[in-house]
């Protein structure tokens, strides 16, 4: 029998603000149809003065976890993907613990910016084939409108705010096979020659400041391309597969024009891509788990369906894993 990490449940939150681009026009210079036709992006959510990144996700777990029917009682391992997190610590997985009356256990946050929740998968699928867990809560949760600067329009229209979640349980019933369901393998990378090209201008033991994102836009585009269609290569040459065998592409959500040249270079039909830049923006570490959960509670998402789960973030990191669901 083969120990394989089943995706049992799905799970959302996202705020109530909702700032479309026209709102964003009377923010800073620029107009809806420029973000639009250079992004995708139509709206974005941004959290509340009351809201912290703790809160969506937690809430985002909760959706997770009745989804699933799983007790909280029985989760041994939260592990959270987060670039904003409430504090420096402690970290946003004990505070989703503490929340939900989940048993002492393994609690850690995972910081790869927007490849965040696709690391945090590959070491949850690690924890269970190694046996070190049987159930984990899978998080990516920002408060991405907490890092921005506000008069840079070349980022400020690009971000927002929310969280996704996902039940990972460990599942031996399986033929060692492409039929089974679960995660069957996970490609991480990270290339820090690159790290000036994306990132935040502060932190607690440089400035001691939040700091806001800086991207160096036209180079992050040139990598997002290259980078996405070789860990998607890299991940179908190592499972056997042909990009037909994919049912769905979940891409990281940063821009269209990005989702697009991966499927263009899979030969996928955009009818097989989950898209929701359009309504989310870049929600970063909870862009993928967002975009599977809309998938899977509108039923374009169904059971024994071939998922390939990609995405790119400062770093530059970058990564993909493969999965039946």
């Amino acid at each position: 029998m083969t120990r394989r990490a089943v995706i049992q449940a799905t799970g959302s939150f996202l705020p109530k603000k909702i700032l479309t681009n026209r709102d964003m026009e009377s923010i800073v210079d620029t107009t809806a149809e420029w973000i639009e036709q250079r992004s995708g992006i139509k709206q974005r959510h941004i959290g509340g003065e009351d809201e912290t990144t703790a809160d969506l996700a937690i809430a985002a777990a909760k959706d997770a976890l009745g989804s699933s029917g799983i007790d909280p009682l029985s989760i041994d391992c939260i592990i959270v993907a987060t670039t904003t997190p409430d504090q420096t610590f402690p970290s946003v997985a004990v505070k989703v613990q503490a929340a939900l009356g989940i048993p002492q256990g393994i609690a850690f946050d995972v910081q790869a910016v927007c490849t965040g929740f696709v690391y945090a998968l590959g070491v949850a699928n690690s924890f269970i084939i190694s046996g070190q867990a049987k159930k984990i809560l899978v998080i990516g949760a920002e408060m991405m409108s907490s890092i921005l600067n506000w008069e840079d329009r070349t980022t400020c229209v690009l971000f927002g705010d929310g969280a996704g979640a996902i039940v990972l349980e460990a599942d031996e019933g399986g033929q060692g096979t492409l039929d089974d369901r679960g995660i069957f393998s996970s490609h991480l990378h990270a290339n820090g020659a690159q790290k000036d090209l994306l990132y935040v201008n502060g932190g607690p033991s440089s400035t001691g400041t939040t700091g806001h994102i800086v991207m160096q836009g036209k180079e992050v585009f040139k990598y997002a391309v290259q980078y996405m269609s070789d860990v998607v290569k890299e991940t179908l040459a190592a499972n056997n597969i042909e990009p037909s065998d994919i049912d769905w592409l979940v891409p990281h959500q940063a821009n269209i024009r990005i989702i697009e040249s991966t499927a263009k270079k899979l030969g996928m039909s955009m009818d097989k891509v989950v898209v929701t830049v359009d309504k989310h923006g870049n929600t970063s570490a909870a862009s993928i788990p967002l975009a599977l959960d809309s998938a899977v509670k509108s039923g374009r998402i169904k059971r024994g369906d071939m998922l390939l789960i990609e995405g790119m973030g400062g770093g530059l990191t970058w990564g993909a894993v493969l999965a039946r669901f």
